[in-house]
């Protein structure tokens, strides 16, 4: 992968708005004696430059086959696919100059330092050599590792590990980042740190996909998230209105004894009350306001029936709506 020169930005900004587009994409695997296989299904995206895409899914949804067909690595049965209005199957040399992509694993040469993994990865990524000690010294600062950088990168955490893949992937300081799962298995303040130079990328106008498993993370980081499944887009928005596709939020009630968590579910049972993993009801909050209303009567009635032990309101969360569009089952 080569540096990014000034000219190359400038064919990036002048090709298109978008930094990522999909276009009706399928990717298909065969082997012989076997049915078809389709990694993805008629999926579409847009990414705008300089923000925060999440792609969610569960396991075999079909992210790292997009990851790959975004990075030049498979090439579509049918559809157009475009990164900074190039054609990774056909354009991957001048791709590989714009784009930048940190993997699950940080395949760090662990006998050297945190330095030196940044100089060898600057000089076989083309980095000018007047360059290349401005920039280690620059990347090492923005993922906190200044203080670490003549220790060997074998003896870092697994969170300095990662934060160091991604100051490897920010030498060429790229038009669009993919991130596979940056924060897997690291400490909470290594994640924070990962977490606040993401959003500084996007802020500086850089472009970052992200995938990830955790739902605090695509809460947090997405400014736009896809949830797919089965290789199909399920639904698309910010975090936001995903959740708000699920439901309004819900009134949780805890009981003194399982009676009297009967008696309320009879009352409430109009509501479709849920069962709690520990124990007591979850009751929806209704669209309609004059559901509500009455909603409150019969709160009040369950109130007054007496063992209430516990009550709170709670907002839907990033993972209910995850949840509410893959399903409960588990994936291999």
């Amino acid at each position: 992968m080569a540096a990014v020169t000034t000219a190359s930005r400038k064919r990036a900004a002048t090709g298109t708005d978008h930094a990522v587009q999909l276009e009706d994409v399928d990717v298909t695997f065969h082997k012989r004696g076997s049915e078809p296989f389709h990694a993805v299904k008629s999926l579409s995206l847009t990414i705008p430059r300089g923000t925060v895409f999440c792609l969610l899914g569960p396991n075999g949804s079909g992210k790292t086959t997009t990851v790959n067909l975004l990075t030049g690595l498979l090439q579509p049965s049918r559809g157009s696919v475009r990164v900074t209005g190039l054609d990774p199957s056909q354009e991957r040399k001048e791709l590989l100059r714009r784009i930048s992509l940190v993997p699950q694993e940080t395949a760090l040469y662990v006998e050297l330092t945190g330095r030196e993994n940044l100089e060898f990865h600057a000089r076989y990524y083309g980095v000018p050599a007047r360059e290349v000690r401005s920039r280690v010294d620059h990347v090492l600062d923005l993922v906190g590792l200044a203080d670490r950088a003549q220790h060997r990168s074998g003896t870092y955490s697994g969170g300095m590990q990662r934060r160091l893949a991604l100051a490897r992937a920010l030498l060429t300081e790229p038009d669009v980042l993919f991130l596979d799962e940056p924060t897997l298995g690291v400490d909470v303040q290594s994640r924070q740190a990962i977490w606040e130079r993401v959003g500084d990328l996007a802020d500086q106008g850089r472009t970052v996909l992200l995938t990830t498993n955790y739902m605090e993370e695509a809460d947090r980081l997405g400014r736009e998230v896809m949830i797919i499944d089965r290789g199909e887009q399920v639904a698309s928005g910010t975090p936001a209105e995903l959740k708000a596709m699920v439901t309004r939020g819900r009134v949780e009630l805890t009981f003194t004894d399982e009676a009297r968590t009967e008696q309320a579910r009879q009352a409430l049972v109009e509501f479709s009350p849920e069962t709690l993993p520990q124990g007591g009801l979850a009751v929806p909050i209704p669209q309609d306001a004059e559901r509500v209303s009455f909603l409150r009567h019969v709160l009040d009635r369950v109130a007054a029936i007496g063992g209430v032990t516990g009550f709170r309101f709670t907002e839907p969360s990033l993972q209910d709506a995850f949840l509410h569009f893959t399903g409960r089952a588990l994936r291999n």
